[in-house]
């Protein structure tokens, strides 16, 4: 599942730079995505672009948002469920320079 952010948030920032995709958006800031601007996906709280979100895999044991975040907004989006193989592959269609090792404990939370 893409991460997503609730209504909740307080618009505090936390989770913004902590994304390695930069998948992450203050209210209102239109999103970019292989060189074309979208449309924000909310006016009225921080939010998350589903399509650069790969919940950290190939990055982190856990989402980053998720572990920053003061009031725990940063949840599963239950209508983007998704494998860790399909979240590996748009890592590195992210990040097309990196080399991304084998996916362990440490770079993907479906292996704890």
């Amino acid at each position: 599942m893409a991460t997503m952010i609730t209504e909740e948030c307080i618009n505090c920032g936390a989770c913004e730079p902590e994304c390695p995709n930069i998948a992450i958006y203050a209210p209102g800031v239109p999103w970019e995505l292989n060189g074309e601007k979208h449309d924000p996906l909310s006016n009225d709280f921080y939010y998350i672009v589903p399509e650069k979100c790969t919940e950290c895999v190939g990055h982190f044991e856990r989402e980053q948002c998720a572990a920053v975040c003061p009031v725990d907004c940063c949840v599963p989006d239950p209508q983007r469920v998704e494998t860790e193989e399909e979240l590996f592959q748009r890592a590195k269609a992210l990040h097309p320079g990196k080399e991304f090792a084998e996916l362990t404990p440490e770079t993907s939370h479906f292996r704890k």
